[in-house]
Order: C-alpha cells, then structure tokens, then sequence
C-alpha cells in the first residue's frame, strides 16, 4: 500500500492528509511570485511602500480564501461548461467587497492601490487556485491553500515593499528609519521608489528564491 501524504495533524480527514504539503506548497515551495512567477504586475506596481503592498496581499488572501472556499463548495453543482464563468463571478464578487470596504474606511489606501485592488478579479494566482485545486478538493483543503498562496503572495510583496521603502524613502510605514534629509547622512534613492526599483527587487527575489531551490531540469529545456 502506498505511504499517505503528509498529513496535518488534527485535520487528517478534513484535508485529506493534504494539509502541511498544501500549506508549504503555496507558501514556500510553490510560492505564486517567486517560484510561479503570477500575479507580477501588483509586486511591481504596489510596492513602493509597505503600507501598499501589505493591504494588497490582506486583500488577495481575503478574495483566494473566499473564492476557494465558495468554489470547492459549489464543485459538485457547478456545470463545466460554465465553471470559469462561475469563478470569475465569485472573485469579482469578493473584490468588490474588498473595494468597498476600503472605499469606506480607508480611502486614503483605496486612492493609492487605485485600479489594482479590481484587477484581482483577472489575478492569475486567484483564477489558477480555484481551477485546479478548489474545484478538485474538499472545503477546508481549499481554505487552506488559499490562505497558503495568499499569505505566500503578501510575504513577497512585504519583503519587496520592505526595501523599497526603506530604501528609497529611508522609512518603515511612514516612520524614519534612517536619517534622511538636509541635515541627515542618508540621501534617498529614487530608483527604489520608481519603477525600475521595482524590477531590480524583484529580480534580486527571484534570483535568491533560484539559488536556494534551483529550477527542476526539465524547467531548464528550451
């Protein structure tokens, strides 16, 4: 008989014995950004401050745990041919409710994240979770794997936000870090901040990311 997979402890029979492989997956492993290379344009666009790209990845875990739970829920009922209609409903749905809420209470947020907070719905990593796991798991499988690829998504964009800001700006959520100004040592790097510090970052991820976990060899094929 084959060996189970790695299992989760109390979840065993709600996740299938999926559970820590799912969770490692779509945080380390499998990592939508650094590994998978998706959802890119948020990294590069959002992430010139950390307070951005934190409230960026809080929203995507928030539309991929609703929008697998929902899926994985409706797999049994959902015709195939109109499933990926159906999926882009149930995203488009929690995205409205992520931009809404911060059109309500944080506008300042909402004005700066602009138009990619509704580009979520055509994200790849929400689209390509829901398709190929939630409508193939059970709910609390699929949970979890959004809550893994979510937080995976928002690790990358912190870390990126993290030394863009710093960086550039020479602070941390706003608050000084170094001394940067007139009568300060530090001299801010607009590089960091624009667009260009964006792809340098995220080269620099991507390149870490490799040499630690090198690419399969079949990866390596032209």
């Amino acid at each position: 008989m084959a060996d189970r997979p790695p299992a989760c402890g109390p979840c065993l029979g709600a996740c299938d014995g999926k559970g820590l492989a799912t969770f490692q997956g779509g945080l380390l492993a499998n990592n939508p950004i650094s590994v998978q290379i998706l959802g890119v344009c948020s990294a590069l666009a959002v992430t010139n401050k950390l307070s951005n790209a934190l409230v960026m990845g809080a929203a995507l875990i928030f539309v991929c745990v609703g929008t697998n739970l929902l899926v994985s829920l409706l797999r049994k009922v959902t015709p195939r041919r109109i499933r990926m209609i159906a999926e882009v409903a149930i995203i488009a749905t929690f995205v409205i409710l992520v931009d809404q809420l911060l059109q309500a209470f944080y506008w300042d947020m909402s004005k700066r994240l602009g138009a990619y907070v509704g580009l979520i719905i055509t994200n790849c990593i929400v689209m390509g979770r829901a398709e190929a796991f939630a409508m193939r798991n059970r709910p609390l499988v699929s949970v979890l794997d959004g809550v893994a690829n979510g937080l995976g998504y928002a690790a990358v964009l912190g870390l990126i936000g993290f030394v863009r800001e710093l960086g550039g700006n020479g602070t941390i959520l706003g608050y000084p870090v170094l001394a940067a100004g007139p009568d300060g040592w530090y001299v801010k790097n607009l590089l960091l901040v624009g667009a260009p510090g964006a792809f340098l970052a995220l080269g620099f991820l991507i390149a870490i990311a490799n040499a630690i976990k090198p690419p399969a060899e079949e990866e390596m094929r032209p």
